[in-house]
């Protein structure tokens, strides 16, 4: 069977194809990222206005210069009639039929050029201006915006009936699938073009078979597809040599409801491929990827005069990272063979990382197609180096209610550096011989047919996460511990995902002015890197935050904008921070539950992305940043630690350049957010894509939310990820991620219980947080930290606990910090059966801080 497939693939290989598709295919995404720049030519009246400049003025002098040249050299075509042209094409046997009525012959694009390539239009404008006297060679887009074209479109006769106002909107959504950094790579557009080729000689053997199909493509095979026919002439000739006749675009389906024409021929495609080549259809960075996100503006951004070549600063150079490269990865377990009869039947195979890495550190398993009979692809992202490993196991069938921990049969793994290699293709499929595990005895090897497929590596985002650590009081319980500086005043550390950190910062008053009239407060922030330098790294002048020794300034705009900002960062670049998520970060799948209050996105908008571009996302529920670009690392973590410290204090930003509250730009309610900020680890989850794929998104940071008991009762209670928690309440109650706790909140018990209290992570723990009385962090004020099996800590009015440390074999804490103003100190980290009785007392309290508060769970 296999030298059959491979038949039929060679075949398909050996299609003439006369365009160099690869290239051709990058100058395509050139000019749709321009056309995408220019979104007025999607919609509206000057779509209307450049369909009509394209039949009036474009396809009359393409017609000309066909038969007889104007000048030795490229013809270049204007953007607007360009895009009108382009989509006109991309319904070949219409365009073929529309120019021989027309003009006698298909008007091909040999010796055409567009305007995107840079190409000299000096020659062309002066033969457009010539032929069209006061018709301006391109089309200006403030006049385009400006709604004055209806005089000047007049009825044209002699034009194509076609409705080119429909084809341009359903074109206008495929640049958003296809613009993706890998889609570019040559190495990968290789790869699409084999496929292409394989595309058409599956349809051919269709019609040879009289099989009935409506053939569906992915999107790498589309974009060759689109290539091939915006070149007429070769489209024309090569698809009448495969198949007999030229091939039809329907592009007018677009709904991809379950059942529908194009959920059903995607289906039939993906059957008759796999059985025709063995391989699998879909392809890592090739599917769809759902739509658009909604625009932050209808209308480009205005020209930025934005300075260049700003001369190195020094500070922007300690926040210099090494790149992070991410690749994704599609995988399927096809079949498995030579497996004793004992064992089938509830199959899985578990699949992770030998060496989990930063983007991906999580176990999924799948199903196996030829034994479940059910289709499941996963989907994620990983760094390009180590290897995947998988192992099969077997559920053991039992009569008993209580199910028996699955069996593992046997192990192998993948080199993802082997799977990236030119040989690959950036696909694999083949048997793999299991190491059998101890429990199974067979003659036999067990071999499993595993599919992979992987984009080649492209950048991916630094993650990064901020930690509050609790300053260090002289009245502890117990004596300072060796180890890391214990400081007067509570810092930040910035650590990224691999535990390293970056830097640490803190907000201090720097100094007052000394005029009579000003009685604004100076603020500083001070910043110590991993080498030990201490830097000053911002001060608030009063009106605005100056970035020491960089060219970045953060300020808050002085009334409510209509484009729903709340604050901007200039300096290279001109950046915008909007409340929630936006663009690229616009919530998918299980993220909806979140809150969007708790999110910044950080847009820039620039000649390249006037419409803007997403760079980095801040979640102050969970403080984790997310940052894109290098360039943005030093500003957006200043900026990110400064609206954290605005937040934990104040609860909205309250400071602009008059001094006066934007109570219109609330995002985080202002009692609520009294708490210290939440900073909870998320943990890995899984996500079912809908469709016939049963694709299954495996990413190594999504959040789970669990079933949660009642929270967020009282005045502005907030939760973060909770997992078959308690209620989580009272006023101004919040509450980190808790598992399996007791009650979580209101006055008198739970955790957070009381005026402003907050409640960290929390383990397995009892009643946390009860009002003036029992429990951890009661009454007004009062918070906890990390708890691990704790019983009730720091009663009393005020009264507050410390941290229980994580991985310290049966810490467990009584009564703790009793009294008024009691506090409870730290229990200590690696002390096997360390407990502590009561401690405290009126007005006493314990500070050194072991474990900061971030716990992994």
């Amino acid at each position: 069977m296999e030298i059959e497939h491979e038949m039929e693939w060679k075949k398909a290989q050996n299609i003439v194809i006369n365009v160099d598709l690869v290239a051709a295919a990058k100058r395509q995404l050139e000019f749709l990222a321009a056309v995408d720049r220019n979104r007025w030519l999607y919609e509206g009246p000057a779509l209307d206005m450049a369909i009509h400049r394209y039949n009036a003025y474009w396809l009359p002098l393409l017609a000309k210069h066909s038969v007889s040249p104007f000048f030795e050299g490229p013809l270049v075509v204007p953007l607007d009639c360009e895009w009108i042209w382009h989509c006109h094409r991309l319904n070949p046997v219409r365009y073929k039929s529309d120019c021989e009525e027309l003009y006698g012959s298909v008007l091909d694009n040999h010796n055409v050029v567009s305007t995107v390539g840079g190409a000299s239009k000096t020659k062309t404008e002066e033969i457009w201006k010539n032929l069209y006297l006061d018709v301006p060679f391109e089309l200006n887009s403030a006049k385009a915006l400006s709604d004055t074209f209806s005089d000047e479109i007049s009825g044209l006769e002699n034009c194509t009936k076609y409705d080119l106002l429909a084809a341009v909107k359903r074109q206008s959504p495929f640049f958003y699938q296809v613009a993706r950094p890998h889609m570019s790579n040559e190495f990968y557009l290789e790869g699409a073009v084999a496929r292409y080729k394989g595309f058409l000689h599956l349809i051919r053997r269709n019609r040879e078979r009289s099989i009935k199909s409506f053939s569906v493509p992915t999107y790498d095979i589309d974009l060759m597809w689109h290539t091939h026919q915006l070149h007429p002439a070769s489209y024309c000739k090569d698809l009448v040599e495969i198949m007999g006749k030229v091939l039809e675009h329907d592009d007018t389906d677009s709904d991809r409801t379950k059942g529908k024409k194009l959920d059903v021929g995607f289906s039939g495609t993906t059957e008759k491929w796999e059985e025709m080549y063995g391989v699998r259809y879909w392809r890592a960075g090739a599917m769809h990827k759902g739509n658009a996100p909604l625009p932050l503006r209808t209308t480009p951004y205005p020209s930025l005069d934005l300075k260049k070549d700003y001369p190195s600063k020094e500070n922007q150079k300690i926040m210099h990272l090494s790149e992070l490269k991410a690749v994704e990865v599609m995988l399927e377990f096809v079949d498995v063979k030579d497996l004793s009869e004992g064992h089938k039947g509830g199959l899985f195979v578990s699949f992770s990382k030998t060496q989990p890495d930063t983007i991906f550190n999580a176990k999924r398993s799948l199903t196996i197609l030829s034994q479940s009979g059910e289709k499941q692809v996963a989907c994620f992202q990983c760094q390009p180096t180590g290897h995947l490993f998988f192992e099969l196991m077997c559920h053991s069938a039992s009569n008993l209610p209580i199910s028996k921990p699955a069996k593992t049969l046997g192990s192998c793994s993948i080199s993802l550096e082997d799977s990236l290699s030119p040989l690959s293709n950036l696909t694999m499929e083949k048997w793999l011989e299991l190491l059998p595990s101890s429990n199974y005895l067979s003659s036999k090897p067990i071999y499993l047919r595993v599919a992979l497929s992987t984009t080649v590596p492209t950048n991916a985002p630094h993650i990064f996460h901020l930690i509050r650590s609790l300053p260090f009081s002289k009245n502890s319980c117990f004596f300072p511990l060796p180890g890391r500086v214990h400081l007067a005043k509570s810092w930040t550390r910035i650590i990224d995902d691999n535990g390293k950190e970056v830097i640490s910062l803190q907000m201090r008053d720097f100094k007052k002015s000394k005029e009579k009239n000003d009685s604004m407060l100076r603020k500083e922030v001070i910043g110590i890197i991993k080498s030990g330098g201490t830097n000053r790294v911002a001060e608030f002048s009063g009106t605005e935050w100056l970035l020491i020794d960089s060219n970045w300034s953060v300020k808050l705009p002085g009334t409510v904008n209509e484009d729903g900002y709340l604050l901007e960062l200039i300096g290279d670049h001109r950046v915008k921070l909007f409340p929630g998520r936006k663009l690229e970060y616009e919530p998918k799948h299980c993220e909806k539950q979140r809150n969007d209050r708790d999110f910044l996105t950080a847009v820039e908008f620039s000649a390249e992305d006037p419409y803007g571009k997403a760079l980095a996302l801040f979640d102050f529920k969970s403080g984790t940043v997310k940052i894109n670009e290098e360039w943005l690392l030093f500003p957006g973590l200043v900026l990110a630690f400064i609206l954290g410290e605005i937040l934990r204090k104040e609860g909205y930003i309250s400071i602009n350049s008059s001094g006066k509250n934007l109570e219109e730009n609330k995002f985080l309610d202002k009692e609520a957010s009294k708490c210290p900020l939440d900073v909870s680890k998320t943990i890995p989850t899984t996500v079912q894509e809908d469709g016939k794929l049963d694709v299954e998104v495996s990413q190594g940071n999504a959040i789970t939310m669990g079933k949660g008991g009642t929270s967020g009762g009282g005045c502005s209670g907030g939760r973060g990820s909770e997992v078959r928690s308690g209620a989580c309440g009272g006023c101004g109650a919040n509450c980190g991620n808790v598992l399996k706790s007791g009650g979580c909140g209101g006055c008198g018990g739970g955790c957070g219980g009381g005026c402003g209290a907050n409640c960290g992570n929390v383990l397995k723990s009892g009643g946390c947080g009860g009002g003036c009385g029992g429990g951890c962090g009661g009454g007004c004020g009062g918070g906890c930290s990390n708890m691990i099996k704790s019983g009730g800590c720091g009663g009393g009015c005020g009264g507050g606990c410390g941290n229980k440390i994580s991985g310290a074999p049966y810490v467990n804490a009584s009564g703790c910090g009793g009294g008024c103003g009691g506090n409870c100190g730290n229990k200590i980290a690696g002390a096997p059966g360390v407990q502590a009785g009561a401690c405290g007392g009126c007005g006493s309290r314990s500070g050194n801080e072991l474990v900061d508060t971030h716990t992994h769970i």
